[in-house]
């Protein structure tokens, strides 16, 4: 603490004495203090002790841990990335972190546009952060977790809706719709579950194959076909793809078994203008809710 003098225009006996004076109430506080009991310290090399600074209360008996009591992690996304508007920040650790609290103090969110958002753990060895809303479009933002550090951005609000009331896909771009296709959601008893779903892998091709989730091949609704086009929207499997086959229910009825059934024309425009991270909400279907557990999916459906 440095504190400004001004003794230099007074005579020498008033500088002498403005010190006697000081030299007595230090003595007169240090008896106070020894009087009560009470040791201060302080570091080498430190500023006086008094006035006191600006600590934060109850730092005496809870201090602030000074290292992270972790090991530098993993970070979802890479330097430069690019990703859309409803993509979490995943952090995986390399052992359990049982205080996630603390955890959280050395793990620090900026963007270039206000995002508020919370953390949310799944297990002792991810927690993941996301905003409470969709990202701003168009954001830079850096993670920094106990030494490592990414910086990737947000790019256009690309937001699918899919509506089985009309059986249309309504896509817009920053608030303004770009594209409508019609589509073919699941049929009874494999009805598409409602909620906020996120572009994650997208395949030129792809097998699927209902024996993967139990259903065998032989089965009355067992299948197994190649696919064009697909983009992955939940870890459960649940893709929008391309679906020559059921052209004439798109727009019209439900005929799949959960997948967003589309032209083959209109799966290659959604795959070439969707990036992860966009966001795909499905509305209106008998199928209850897609909940946090599909790891997809999940992220926004708490």
């Amino acid at each position: 603490m440095h504190v400004a003098s001004h003794t230099g225009s007074l005579p020498a006996h008033r500088r002498g004495a403005q010190l006697t004076r000081r030299l007595r109430a230090g003595a007169l506080l240090s008896a106070t203090i020894a009087a009560a009991g009470v040791l201060l310290v302080a570091p080498a090399g430190a500023d006086p002790l008094f006035p006191f600074g600006s600590g934060s209360a109850g730092s005496a008996t809870d201090p602030a841990p000074q290292q992270p009591n972790f090991a530098p992690p993993s970070i979802n996304l890479a330097d430069g990335e690019v990703v859309g508007v409803a993509q979490p920040i995943i952090i995986n650790f390399k052992d359990p972190v049982p205080d996630h609290g603390a955890a959280e103090k050395f793990i620090k969110v900026t963007s270039s546009k206000d995002a508020p958002g919370h953390f949310y753990w799944r297990g002792d060895k991810q927690v993941r952060w996301r905003p409470n809303e969709f990202w701003p479009d168009n954001t830079d933002v850096t993670v920094e977790a106990g030494g490592t550090r990414s910086a990737f951005k947000i790019g256009d609000a690309f937001v699918s809706t899919a509506d089985d009331n009309t059986h249309m896909i309504t896509i817009t771009r920053n608030g303004e719709e770009v594209k409508t296709m019609p589509t073919s959601m699941g049929k009874t008893k494999h009805e598409t579950p409602n909620g906020t779903y996120v572009v994650g892998e997208q395949l030129r091709k792809m097998i699927m194959d209902s024996s993967t989730y139990g259903v065998p091949t032989t089965d009355p609704e067992g299948y197994k076909l190649e696919v064009e086009y697909a983009t992955r929207i939940s870890n459960s499997g649940i893709f929008v793809h391309a679906a020559p086959w059921s052209v004439g229910q798109q727009g019209n009825s439900n005929s799949s078994h959960g997948c967003l059934n589309v032209s083959t024309e209109n799966a290659k425009w959604f795959m070439e203008n969707s990036r992860k991270g966009d966001p795909v909400v499905i509305v209106n279907t008998k199928g209850g809710s897609i909940g946090t557990s599909d790891g997809l999916a999940g992220d926004w459906n708490d």
